[in-house]
């Protein structure tokens, strides 16, 4: 019985400490995820349909982004890493709202 008493608040301790560092693997997967999503969108091709790029610093690969042109805008997928964690965000955004946003040139209106 004693010894139950004197492991348990050790195993609470791990699992809590266990817990935290997968929190911030996650957390740094995401900040990648998002650079790759920054990136994309600071670099949508003006004559390409696609675009694919491994976003890599100090020979590690932090993000993997996609970018294809669809029918009303864009779609972009950003895969972000951190040791053996990755999270993937995708985004679908109009060619209006880039225009509006500052991300595309805006075109010529005639009448």
């Amino acid at each position: 019985m004693k010894k139950l008493i004197i492991l348990l608040p050790l195993l609470l301790i791990s699992a809590i400490n266990i817990q935290n560092k997968n929190e911030e693997n996650i957390n740094t997967a995401f900040q990648n995820a998002k650079k790759g999503m920054y990136y994309a969108l600071s670099n949508i091709p003006e004559d390409k349909a696609r675009l694919n790029r491994e976003l890599v610093d100090k020979n590690k690969l932090f993000a993997k982004v996609k970018l294809s042109k669809e029918v009303n805008g864009i779609k972009i997928e950003s895969t972000g890493y951190s040791s053996s964690t990755e999270v993937t965000i995708k985004i679908y955004r109009s060619f209006e709202s880039l225009e509006k946003d500052g991300y595309l040139k805006q075109k010529d209106k005639q009448d």
